[in-house]
């Protein structure tokens, strides 16, 4: 398995009215990350804060900027430390990377997907609890 290139793909991909935050995380981006909570709407996430349509993408996904044009896109969490659950724990399952075509799966996890899903397991482990 490769490290994140940070290619965005799972940011885009969930950015649709696919991911949640816990009424916790909602609460405290009220009290504490105003900033945030303006793209939160009746308890779900990433509305545009003047319309409140939902949002095709995360608003706090950046496009890094390339310092050579053949650069593949590179893409940042502005939220990173303050992001939902639902990213911190994402990649869960190495069939979610899969159908995701997360950049990170190469062939080798392909040929033996438990030893690949305990690679991920250890590697995913600082973001997740320990009762996961």
């Amino acid at each position: 398995m490769k490290d994140c290139n940070q290619c965005g793909k799972c940011c885009i991909k969930y950015g649709n009215g696919d991911l949640a935050a816990t009424q916790e995380e909602i609460d405290l981006w009220e009290l504490f990350n105003p900033d945030i909570f303006e793209y939160v709407k009746d308890g779900n996430i990433w509305f545009d804060p003047k319309t409140k349509e939902q949002l095709h993408r995360c608003p706090f996904l950046e496009l890094e900027p390339k310092t050579k044009t053949e650069q593949a896109d590179k893409y940042t969490c502005s939220i990173y430390l303050d992001r939902p659950e639902d990213c911190r724990l994402y990649p869960s399952l190495i069939n979610e990377m899969v159908r995701d075509e997360c950049e990170m799966i190469e062939i080798v996890d392909l040929e033996n997907p438990k030893k690949a899903q305990k690679q991920l397991d250890k590697l995913m482990s600082s973001s997740r609890s320990s009762s996961y």
